[in-house]
């Protein structure tokens, strides 16, 4: 396999955004390329995340963006995978530079939906679950992964308030993150005092529906070199699966996907969880961070609690997670989620994440899944 690394990245804030979804993709575009420090007509070919496009009346966005780039002759992909889209994107991407077919792809993913209401924005995202056992049943997502949470609360010795624990190290995150979604400072009363939305999840449990794009650009190691010092190195790329339905699953405080991708991960990397400096971890709800690093293997099952407990999550901690301030608080634009991740590792391990840069960080790792985990991608990356 070529080695194969990350030039460039940008991105918009994530929130409620005024402008068209292809506006937006071609803006956090434009930004990669910048930031890599070529011309987009050294882009071999573009890989775009995007799940509801139809949303703002705009599918096959790949030709879009690479015509708007000055490159329509370049060939371009539109990949869905729920919400983790964006890292199943990457993930193609890091195969076919590794495989040696192209030298340089452009990764954007993206998502337009907060003009739609909450009605319908929760109505589409139904669509991502096992439909005929969980959406069409009136299952939404904060309902399965309450379930998880009370599965969670039945079998380990956590609280409602170890939940809230998350949110609270996330939003302090976030607030140093200018392009973060919710950059507002709670307390674990906040998030207690907060509306019930599928008990014991919480409001501010919750992550929000966001607008944004991401972008990087990915190459080999050699058109790298030729090109900028501001790179990092793919380690490691794995991907899992599980059971679409809740209901298939053995446990209800693991999901399988995660740890058969992270297991991959970590094996193509030669690394273990320990060598990992920080990560950024699908956190569509605080109960979902904390299984995370247990399926991740930073805790033991049933452990993860303790570490919040003790802080070893937070950005000083021993193993920082989501310093982006994670989907609760960054936000998160589906199809650009996983993208996302990348950028912030980019940031992180380049120099450019400002306050909230984790000190002396060498490896970072970006975990994203769609749905309840259905479908998971993990990546792993080095500074140079």
């Amino acid at each position: 396999m070529e080695k194969v690394c990350v030039l460039g990245a940008g991105g918009t804030k994530y929130g409620k955004l005024e402008d068209s979804i292809s506006d937006i993709a071609i803006q956090a575009s434009a930004e990669a390329i910048e930031s890599a420090g070529i011309q987009p007509k050294e882009i071999n070919a573009g890989y775009i995340s995007n799940v509801f496009g139809v949303a703002d009346k705009q599918v096959h966005l790949g030709p879009v963006i690479m015509s708007n780039l000055g490159i329509p002759e370049k060939p371009s992909l539109t990949i869905e995978s729920a919400c983790g889209s964006g890292s199943v994107s990457f993930r193609e991407a890091f195969a076919n530079v590794a495989a040696g077919f192209y030298d340089a792809i452009l990764v954007t993913g993206v998502e337009k939906i907060t003009h739609t209401g909450t009605e319908w924005t929760t109505t589409y995202f139904s669509y991502c679950s096992d439909f005929f056992y969980e959406g069409q049943a009136g299952a939404s997502f904060p309902g399965l992964f309450a379930s998880m949470a009370l599965a969670y609360l039945t079998e380990f010795k956590a609280t409602e308030e170890d939940f809230a624990e998350v949110a609270v190290k996330n939003h302090d995150n976030g607030l140093l993150n200018p392009k973060a979604h919710l950059r507002k400072k709670i307390t674990i009363e906040d998030v207690m005092k907060s509306p019930v939305v599928a008990s014991p999840l919480k409001l501010y449990d919750c992550c929000p529906f966001s607008d944004g794009a991401s972008s990087v650009v990915l190459c080999s190691e050699k058109f790298a070199k030729e090109h900028s010092k501001d790179y990092i190195h793919v380690i490691g790329s794995g991907r899992g699966g599980s059971p679409a339905a809740l209901q298939g699953r053995e446990h209800m405080t693991t999901i399988p996907s995660t740890k058969i991708a992270a297991e991959a991960a970590y094996k193509m990397a030669g690394i273990t969880p320990k060598d990992i400096d920080f990560a950024e971890v699908h956190d569509c709800f605080t109960v979902a961070e904390i299984i995370d690093s247990e399926d991740l293997g930073f805790f033991e099952k049933g452990k993860g609690v303790q570490g919040v407990r003790e802080g070893q999550t937070k950005r000083n901690g021993e193993i920082p997670l989501n310093p982006s301030g994670g989907l609760k608080s960054k936000g998160h634009p589906i199809g650009a989620t996983g993208v996302g991740q990348v950028v912030e590792v980019f940031e992180q391990l380049t120099g450019k994440a400002g306050e909230r840069t984790v000190k002396d960080a060498r490896i970072g790792l970006t975990h994203n899944f769609g749905a309840t985990g259905a479908s998971c991608a993990v990546h792993i990356f080095q500074s140079v």
